[in-house]
């Protein structure tokens, strides 16, 4: 048992189906052939009684209502009736009859009759006992000859002449092998409906199967190097929609790992360098010289601190790069846009002002959203002078929510605009080179983007701008 069910298990999935397909149709035409066959022998019993029952019926018919063809009248003697009605007989292939007249054959079937009773000896001697009978007697007959299903009807007049019998039999086994010709057809067309049926499901599963052996060549080849294979998508059935399923699981995994490699090479390239710093002056530094300890110290704090300043900006932007993490509800902006500004005021001494204030409410991740506008409120700090303006708006134009932060400071270079929203890209503020970089992964995890308007040495404008979308996305 368990030997076949290994075999079965080691089977393809094609294999498996069609071999389920093609048992369960062999099992229902095995089982409509045998229901086809066990009806069929029932109909022909059925026949084979009527079609003696109507023998009868017209022998007696002929007896009490007949003219005898030599007198012009009515039978008075058996011997007429028996020879009449054996001469009218018209017989089927494989049927039958005499008479019997004072407990013998009398009248046998036409010369030309393919099947005669009379010459059973086994049959005759069976029946002839029954023709001495007052009620008519039928029934089945097996001889070393054949299968019969007969029937005999006694006739006598009150004449004191002869009685006499009319004997009526069948061949079933030759009716009953006109089935087998019928079943040896019916086997023929099951057997070429089991080839044709196994042939399209075949072809059928093929097809349907092909979405997953897609998928098996693109497991192949995808590797730990390269996630950027995609399963070919087509169709719109079950199988397709797992496709595009998968595809959008291996977009999630390539973005996810991708984040990741940028993540190490980020703290790899930026950390090496302040700890190259830290080593160098722990090495230089003179243990004996409490000057020289009480500065390498401050220095390595500052370098500490700069490091800690960069680890939290990079955890900052990988979460901010990942769009499920995100938990967007639908918020008043108005409120988000005075407690955002009531935050800002605190970064530094600038006179802030509201630009202008969206009473709307907007599907968003209010927490991120913060994040990100204090990140601009903060580079706009960094970037300005004291006593400066520096404003903050909302607006709703065209189904977009648009949120800026606007300054007097430094500005930035045309050519510069289109690379500041990079990593560690820095302005002449100093920095980790992140803000922009955060700012802009979390508009785009809400769908959104960052505009930049700038003037070098005028100042900047910069806007975070999000699209409508709907709470359970």
């Amino acid at each position: 048992m368990s030997v076949s069910v290994l075999r079965l298990a080691n089977w393809s999935i094609r294999a498996r189906v069609i071999s389920a397909v093609v048992a369960l149709t062999g099992i229902a035409l095995a089982l409509s052939g045998l229901i086809v066959t066990t009806r069929g022998h029932a109909l022909t019993e059925q026949r084979v009684a009527a079609d003696l029952q109507l023998g009868a019926t017209e022998f007696q018919a002929l007896a009490t209502e007949g003219v005898d063809p030599r007198t012009g009248v009515g039978f008075v003697d058996a011997e007429s009736l028996t020879r009449v009605a054996v001469q009218r007989s018209v017989l089927a292939a494989n049927e039958g009859v005499f008479g019997v007249l004072d407990g013998k054959v009398r009248w046998a079937a036409q010369e030309g009759a393919t099947f005669r009773l009379d010459q059973d000896d086994e049959f005759t001697a069976a029946v002839l006992p029954l023709t001495n009978l007052a009620t008519i007697s039928q029934g089945r007959l097996v001889t070393s000859q054949r299968d019969y299903r007969y029937i005999v009807v006694p006739v006598s007049f009150a004449n004191g002449t002869p009685g006499g019998a009319l004997v009526r039999a069948v061949d079933f086994g030759a009716e009953e092998s006109l089935l087998g010709e019928v079943w040896r057809s019916y086997i023929l067309v099951a057997l070429g409906s089991l080839l044709l049926v196994g042939l399209l499901i075949w072809i059928l599963v093929g097809r349907l199967l092909e979405p997953l052996a897609w998928m098996r060549r693109t497991a192949e080849k995808i590797t730990d190097a390269d996630l950027s294979e995609r399963i070919p998508v087509r169709g719109t059935d079950d199988l397709s929609a797992l496709g595009e399923t998968m595809n959008s699981m291996l977009d999630r995994l390539e973005g996810a790992v991708g984040a990741q490699r940028e993540l190490l090479d980020d703290v790899g390239h930026e950390l090496r360098t302040p700890l190259t710093i830290i080593r160098g002056h722990l090495e230089l530094m003179d243990a004996a010289d409490p000057a020289d300890v009480v500065a390498t110290k401050e220095l390595l704090l500052d370098e500490t601190d700069r490091m800690s300043r960069l680890v939290d900006d990079l955890l900052a932007l990988a979460r901010a790069e990942r769009p499920e993490l995100l938990r967007p509800v639908r918020t008043d902006v108005a409120r988000l846009t005075d407690e955002t500004l009531a935050k800002a005021s605190g970064l530094g001494n600038r006179h802030w002002v509201l630009d202008e204030l969206a009473d709307v409410e907007f599907v968003l991740d209010p927490q991120r959203v913060a994040q990100a506008w204090l990140q601009l409120a903060a580079n706009a700090v960094r970037y300005s002078t004291d006593a400066s303006t520096v404003g903050m708006g909302s607006q709703l134009r065209r189904g977009e929510l648009r949120l800026w932060v606007r300054d007097e400071g430094v500005g930035i270079s045309p050519e510069d605009i289109a690379r500041v929203t990079n990593r560690f890209e820095r302005g002449v503020g100093g920095g980790t080179g992140l803000g922009l970089a955060i700012v802009n992964a979390i508009a785009r995890a809400h769908g959104g983007r960052i505009e930049i308007e700038s003037e070098r040495g005028v100042g900047s404008r910069i806007s975070i701008v999000l699209p409508a979308r709907e709470e359970s996305e």
